[in-house]
């Protein structure tokens, strides 16, 4: 593998832990809220790590399908498209 897909493979797994984190900050929001209302007994419970094991096969599926996406972007046809060039009859190409 070359740099690009090293560094495109880190920026994908950030993504991953940036919305696992997210997930994560909405549960605890939630949980203190229903800890300050009183609905419900919520106690502490065992601080532990959560781990997450993403397939490296999975992060291999995504990375081709972004550069399937990227060589579309860069094809002659997807440059017409964004000139928003017209055909005789006056339809988008």
């Amino acid at each position: 593998m070359n740099n690009a897909d090293d560094l495109l493979r880190d920026q994908i797994s950030q993504l991953i832990r940036a919305e696992i984190q997210d997930g994560i900050n909405d549960y605890v929001d939630e949980q203190e809220v229903v800890e300050k209302a009183g609905l419900g007994f919520v106690g502490k419970e065992d601080e532990k790590e959560l781990k997450v094991k993403v397939p490296v096969s999975e992060v291999d599926k995504i990375i081709k399908e972004y550069k399937k996406i990227k060589k579309k972007d860069r094809s002659n046809f997807s440059q017409i498209k964004k000139l928003g060039l017209l055909d005789q009859h006056g339809r988008q190409l």
